[in-house]
């Protein structure tokens, strides 16, 4: 798989350094973050292969611009600012001029992929450095059974423990709707973190108290038109100029 990349000028050659001799998946989406930090214009991406979705799960493409009306609708709700007001899971430098927003689902093992092979890459070399913010946005829309590791790992964010639940609960995926994800299951994940209180986090899964959250991300992502996860959308910190990457 080969992805074809036009841009208004080359990235310089540290930046091509950075991501060398990781995965071709990898690359579209940091060299989406280059573009991004490196302040060029007019990207277009295409795949030379019909299999190029190999863990994106649908159609991969990154567009400069959503037509006006949409942006203009969009961007304020792409805000960092307005992502954490709206309970998003964050992690990373509140004033770091990039955000990443990933839409996607546990039980999804493309998502665990990207969790273990992308993000640790993102993680050192954009969100440590300050040069990105990295947002988790919920599209449980792989399985019957989605909706319930949903809203536990936000009830972890409650207590600040999100980023931990997340790397648990892909770490000990199976299959789709296989019981995997059962109540039970989730409060044994749960009570692996080190000082996560485990009332309150059983009173939260137990009131399905982020259901509605979870069901407006669900609703957000597909306002883009997200069907498959994980699924990208890359943009300023104010929300302006996002990519979608899907």
């Amino acid at each position: 798989m080969v992805y074809c990349i036009r841009t208004s000028m080359n990235a310089n050659k540290d930046s091509s350094k950075r991501i060398k001799k990781i995965n071709n998946d990898t690359k579209l989406i940091l060299t989406v973050v280059l573009v991004f930090l490196s302040g060029m214009q007019g990207i277009i991406l295409s795949s030379s292969s019909s299999s190029s979705s190999s863990y994106l799960g649908g159609q991969v493409f990154a567009q400069e611009h959503i037509n006006n009306n949409e942006k203009d609708m969009n961007n304020n709700e792409l805000s960092l600012s307005s992502l954490i007001k709206h309970g998003s899971p964050h992690i990373g430098d509140l004033s770091a001029p990039i955000t990443i927003i990933d839409f996607s689902d546990f039980q999804c093992y493309l998502c665990a992929r990207y969790v273990k092979e992308t993000e640790p890459i993102i993680y050192e070399t954009y969100i440590q450095t300050g040069k990105v913010n990295l947002v988790f946005k919920h599209l449980p829309n792989r399985g019957s059974d989605s909706m319930g590791p949903a809203i536990a790992a936000q009830c972890t964010n409650d207590q600040g423990k999100f980023w931990e639940y997340h790397k648990i609960l892909y770490t000990n995926q199976k299959p789709i709707d296989s019981g995997w994800v059962s109540k039970d299951n989730l409060k044994k994940f749960a009570s692996k973190i080190t000082g996560l209180n485990m009332s309150n986090f059983n009173s939260c899964l137990d009131s399905k108290k982020y259901k509605s959250l979870v069901e407006k991300d669900l609703a957000f992502g597909s306002s883009f038109g997200f069907q498959d996860t994980p699924s990208f959308i890359i943009v300023n910190n104010d929300g302006s100029k996002p990519e979608i990457l899907r």
